[in-house]
């Protein structure tokens, strides 16, 4: 299967680079060890008993998006040294290559949330739901992994260099890391603020998330539901990464 060897490619060039690994986790690890400590005195009086088990969820959102904009960084260093264009006329279907780039991403993905989740252990955060919700929590990191690869697979086959590519990205993540609950409750949010909130669907994420984190009781429609918005999401960028790359090839 062609995917298998364009995902390998792509390992190798992530490890040759680990760079890529420290820099994309280096934010969120600091917002775990040095947010949570700080902001989880006060969150204590709001009945937040664990702060870090309660922003850990939004933290996975937004090292998941760190972590896949890095393979957007990957095509441009690629194509500087001529290595994307001699993929593109080997004879390998371009939804392989597609494939095995949202794929790298999505390996890199976990690879950094493990380290997050063995870090936040000394935190004393647990996942109350057990085994089956650690099960239900991979089923969704790798469905938002596979939407956010491909939608910044997409992007970096439309801007025309680095630096505009990651001010885009930081133009996107850091307003639907912020509007979401992935830091404070929602529960006293009021007018546009909340509205806004509310239609973001990574709070969405984060909720279902949070709620496997910390309750024992799996709410089986939200999990359902969450997990079928980003399934339609992850084909949809998935369908734009493609048809990009074709018009990538046209060009």
């Amino acid at each position: 299967m062609s995917v298998i060897p364009i995902l390998w490619r792509n390992m190798k060039w992530r490890f040759h680079n680990a760079f890529t690994i420290v820099i994309t986790i280096l934010q969120p690890m600091l917002w775990l060890i040095l947010y949570s400590a700080v902001a989880g005195q006060s969150m204590k009086g709001v009945g937040i008993e664990n702060y870090t088990a309660f922003i850990l969820p939004g933290l996975f959102v937004l090292v998941t998006f760190s972590s896949c904009s890095s393979g957007g960084i990957m095509n441009y260093l690629m194509k500087t040294d001529g290595s994307f264009y001699r993929v593109l006329i080997a004879p390998i279907s371009r939804a392989s290559i597609v494939l095995g780039q949202i794929l790298e991403a999505v390996c890199c993905t976990f690879l950094e949330i493990g380290i997050m989740l063995f870090v936040s252990l000394l935190f004393s955060v647990k996942i109350a739901s057990g085994f089956t919700g650690f099960l239900l929590i991979v089923l969704i990191v790798f469905l938002m992994a596979f939407f956010m690869a491909g939608l910044t697979y997409s992007i970096s086959l439309i801007l025309p260099n680095e630096v505009v590519y990651e001010t885009a990205l930081n133009a996107i993540i850091l307003p639907v890391f912020f509007l979401s609950t992935a830091l404070f409750p929602a529960d006293a949010l009021t007018g546009g603020l909340k509205i806004a909130v509310n239609l973001n669907p990574f709070t969405h994420v984060i909720n279902a998330l949070r709620s496997l984190v910390l309750q024992n009781r799996i709410e089986i429609k939200t999990i359902l539901g969450v997990s079928v918005m980003l399934l339609v999401m992850g084909c949809i960028s998935f369908l734009w990464a493609l048809h990009r790359l074709h018009r990538e090839t046209n060009l």
